[in-house]
């Protein structure tokens, strides 16, 4: 699949709920638990619209969800954001999905005056090539919380500062 053929949306519809629990649950990546956390947040936007904090970015093509982002400002920090989720379906992987949805992200961040994107992401080994994609996009280690999810689990914490207009 092209990625240069894609059409992205940021309206959040009802159907994104199952979407998100596909996208997610195919890449055998998150817990049942995270799996809820990512349609809890669907279901938040639904709700309250933008007053949720959580803004998303949807990677369709041909009437399929390949991949999404959610992203928002974090409380109490003047310019910061947090990017709580970008996947990628599992047969649409490699193909540049995720980066062309980050690349969004980042620019949508950017014009709302956000002059940093951190996110945060297991050290275990089946997380590497989720670190590689942060890292060949910019993102650089800015911490790491040892035994943070699980004892040898850390948190690593990403982060990209952004140029401030």
């Amino acid at each position: 699949m092209e990625a240069s053929r894609l059409n992205f949306r940021t309206a959040v519809l009802l159907a994104d709920k199952g979407n998100v629990r596909e996208i997610v649950e195919s890449t055998g990546f998150f817990h049942p638990a995270e799996m809820d956390v990512a349609v809890e947040l669907v279901a938040e936007r639904l709700e309250k619209g933008s007053d949720s904090g959580y803004e998303f970015i949807f990677a369709e093509k041909d009437g399929l969800i390949a991949g999404y982002t959610c992203f928002g400002p974090i409380p109490c920090t003047a310019s910061s954001f947090d990017l709580y989720w970008i996947a990628v379906h599992k047969k649409f992987q490699a193909s540049g999905v995720g980066r062309q949805l980050l690349k969004r992200a980042e620019a949508a961040i950017a014009g709302q005056k956000g002059s940093a994107i951190y996110v945060e992401t297991s050290s275990r080994a089946q997380y590497g090539s989720t670190r590689r994609f942060y890292e060949r996009n910019g993102y650089g280690v800015e911490a790491v919380v040892k035994n943070f999810y699980a004892p040898e689990d850390d948190k690593v914490i990403y982060v990209k500062r952004l140029a401030c207009p």
